[in-house]
């Protein structure tokens, strides 16, 4: 048995981001891809959004040139999508340990106005997975003042402290899509090889 929600379109959900707000974006294979792209069409009303964040992987649109006066982004890793914006002066990076990434959210250093993360489906009492990226995330759940959330039946279910009820999500938006990936297989040089051969 399926728990019953009521999803939005995405453009609908990310209304309560305004201009001058912090915005949260979960990381890493978590990236909520969709919700980038359409915050990215919201660009035109918005005006100085910092978006703080882990490694995000794939498209990531709002770390392009065009956006810039609209996000300005502020990473507390610096990952392949935003490494340009953040050479080109851009883009920020706050050097911080992950561990205590969490607590800047929760002494209100760095409140969070509203955290966008990727999710499992809700199983049949409400409950939603963040998956493969813990982190930091469930910090930033805890502490924004509203979390928009990316359903994505490819996202795995795992248990512990990323179960997360659909009461505690302001908005859902269902937009199934691959996680993202890190290959490194393809960049091992042949003497790489030659020494993994013998280990």
């Amino acid at each position: 048995m399926q728990y019953k929600v009521d999803y939005l379109p995405a453009s609908e959900a990310l209304q309560v981001v305004q201009s001058g707000q912090r915005v949260f974006i979960h990381g890493s294979a978590a990236t909520p891809t969709h919700l980038v792209r359409a915050l990215a069409g919201e660009a035109p009303r918005l005006k100085d959004v910092e978006i703080v964040s882990i490694s995000v992987l794939g498209d990531f649109p709002i770390a392009e040139s065009r956006y810039e006066g609209n996000f300005n982004i502020n990473s507390f890793f610096v990952s392949e999508p935003i490494r340009p914006a953040v050479n080109e002066g851009r883009a920020d990076y706050i050097p911080v340990f992950l561990s205590e990434i969490p607590d800047l959210f929760r002494t209100g250093i760095m409140p969070l106005d509203v955290a966008l993360v990727q999710v499992s489906e809700p199983d049949a009492h409400g409950f939603v997975s963040l998956g493969t990226s813990v982190d930091i995330a469930r910090a930033a759940v805890n502490t924004a003042e509203h979390v928009i959330a990316q359903v994505n039946p490819l996202m795995p279910r795992t248990h512990g402290d990323g179960l997360i009820h659909v009461s505690e999500l302001d908005a859902l938006v269902y937009a199934p899509e691959p996680l993202h990936e890190t290959v490194f297989g393809d960049r091992v040089t042949a003497t790489e090889r030659k020494v993994g051969e013998y280990i």
